[in-house]
């Protein structure tokens, strides 16, 4: 069975000053966890670049932002093309490691699944948590630090629907 992450997807607005953005526009994209009170776990926000600007560092340090990246509205019936920045990437993977929370954890896996294929987080070794959970330890190549990243025992139909809604996050579909 398929879990769902409630995740918001664009309104193609700025978040700030709710301007509808125009094709070919660059604009910031946030993806933060949602308030308690919300439907959705995390919320992803665009910014137009007058907005961001304006308010860059408060939102930036967010302790709830997860990631940032920056794009470009996609023309009318454009075909709409994932690139993803590693840094980004790897943003995203250490900015989620403390949570506990179900959804956190297999998107922070998933995160270390293709970190892995992009050969830039190199796995250790697998030890059993306290809980009785495997808890992987990884490392960067070319760096000694350690991270531990929780498997959450995802079947393929899981990692899969993770990562698509992990596409649909940073893609972002306006």
């Amino acid at each position: 069975m398929a879990t769902e992450y409630n995740i918001t997807r664009t309104a193609g607005r700025c978040a700030a000053c709710g301007r509808e953005m125009e094709p070919a526009e660059e604009f910031v994209a946030t993806i933060r966890q949602a308030d308690e009170d919300a439907d959705e776990e995390f919320l992803r926000e665009d910014f137009c670049m007058g907005c961001w600007a304006g308010a860059e560092p408060d939102r930036a340090a967010a302790p709830d932002v997860f990631g940032i990246w920056r794009s470009r509205v996609p023309a009318p019936k454009e075909k709409k093309k994932l690139f993803v920045d590693d840094e980004l990437l790897v943003s995203f993977f250490e900015r989620l490691a403390d949570s506990e929370e179900p959804a956190r954890v297999q998107f922070r896996f998933v995160l270390a699944l293709i970190l892995m294929r992009k050969k830039l987080l190199v796995y250790d070794r697998s030890d059993r948590g306290d809980d009785g959970r495997d808890v992987w330890t990884l490392h960067f190549r070319g760096e000694k630090d350690a991270h531990k990243v929780i498997d959450p025992n995802l079947d393929e139909e899981k990692i899969a629907d993770v990562s698509q809604q992990l596409g649909q996050i940073l893609e972002g579909e306006l």
